[in-house]
């Protein structure tokens, strides 16, 4: 069972020990598994409404880049379980070792106009539908990383491994405060953290307004 502090949590002690009130953490409540049944609707829904817009996003890729149209990447999710991840190719990186430890291709030379209209319009991570469905993923929680700068991030940045404790979403708290790209590792890992603790349906709803107001703006990554 895992607990964590209450914000409204009062201070005591026991024959001059100091005590914290513990509450049981909101991800391991029955609605935890409304969440998942969420995920499944939205993500099936979202995948039958959109096939035109994923048809021609594929028809876009295949035009620029060429024969592979979707992009599959190891990533770490719940656990630090790892899974392939997938979007549409932006571009093609000259090796499997450049695409595991390339941190930002956003000013990448060799993007082209689709690739940068999909990565500003946030239109290649579409295909993370699947995975939200099979269940590699959510559709909130902390945006899953690299092994790479997983086992980097691990060691000097402080809890950063315990954002493993819930599945990996397609958006997030740190994304939804505009934490993405080239921002600090240590602020999305404290949203991130707040987010595990603080978690409810009504966060998961804030937090997709809040991305679904900026990718209207077309602030992707």
């Amino acid at each position: 069972m895992e607990l964590h502090k209450s914000r409204h949590s009062i201070d005591d002690n026991i024959w001059g020990i100091p005590v914290t009130r513990r509450r049981r953490a909101a991800l391991r409540s029955p609605w935890w598994k409304v969440k998942r049944l969420i995920d499944i609707v939205v993500s099936t829904s979202a995948l039958v409404l959109l096939a035109p817009v994923l048809g021609v996003c594929a028809v876009a890729v295949r035009l620029e880049l060429g024969r592979g149209v979707l992009f599959r990447q190891k990533r770490l999710g719940k656990d630090a379980r790892p899974f392939q991840i997938l979007k549409f190719r932006s571009l093609s990186p000259s090796s499997e070792t450049e695409s595991e430890t390339n941190w930002n291709i956003k000013q990448d030379s060799r993007l082209g106009k689709v690739g940068r209209f999909m990565r500003a319009s946030s239109l290649d991570e579409l295909p993370q539908l699947w995975n939200i469905l099979r269940g590699d993923m959510s559709l909130v929680g902390p945006r899953p990383e690299r092994p790479h700068f997983v086992d980097q991030f691990s060691n000097h940045i402080p809890r950063y491994e315990a954002r493993h404790r819930v599945p990996s979403g397609l958006t997030g708290w740190s994304q939804a405060q505009g934490l993405r790209g080239d921002t600090s590792i240590h602020d999305r890992v404290r949203f991130d953290n707040y987010y595990v603790e603080n978690w409810s349906l009504a966060l998961d709803l804030k937090i997709v307004l809040m991305t679904v107001g900026q990718v209207l703006g077309r602030r992707g990554g």
